[in-house]
This record gives C-alpha cells, structure tokens and sequence, in this order.
C-alpha cells in the first residue's frame, strides 16, 4: 500500500464529486449519506461494515437518525491510499443500489 500522489489526488474531485477533500488531514474524504429513515441508514453501515472488513480497511464513521457521516484516511501511511479510494466508491455504490430498490 502506498499513499496518493499529489496528481492523483487532485483528479478525485472528479472521480468522487459527491465527497469532499482537506488537505489539512492529508487528502482526507469525507461524505454525508441521507435516508429515509435510521432503519435504511444502519442497513447501509451494516453492509459496508462487511465491505470494510473483507477489505481490512476501516472507515472513521457516525450515524445520526438518518445520517451516516463517514471520513476516510489511511492510517498505515501518510494520506489516502487506493484503499480509501476504493472503499469511497464501495460506498458510493451500495448508497444508489440503495436508493434505486427504495423507490
């Protein structure tokens, strides 16, 4: 594993537009998914808690009532990795699948 370079990290405002970047913590991405409910919030963590652990990549994460904050870095190296990168997109797909089976 190794960290982001500069010019990758540049193109995930791109790659990742729903997410939002602070080079204070290192690249660092952070996202907050809304659901109808805390019954749907909590089934989305349960399930990328599964993604997360298969991985072995854990992300820093809160729920309140509807809403799961989740903030990614890598603690094994300075920065971002493809990991978090990864487990970003993980999220950002378990989140429509989500919200294309609850319409």
């Amino acid at each position: 594993m190794h960290p982001l370079s500069p010019t990758e990290i540049a193109q995930l405002p791109t790659t990742l537009p729903a997410w939002q970047f602070s080079d204070a913590r290192g690249g660092l991405v952070r996202r907050e998914f809304v659901f109808a409910d805390f019954a749907q919030a909590f089934g989305f963590m349960a399930q990328l808690a599964l993604v997360a652990e298969k991985r072995n990549h854990h992300p820093e994460w809160s729920n309140v009532y509807n809403r799961v904050a989740i903030t990614l870095t890598t603690h094994d190296v300075p920065g971002l990795s493809n990991q978090d990168i990864d487990l970003a997109q993980q999220a950002d797909a378990l989140y429509t699948a989500l919200n294309t089976l609850n319409r």
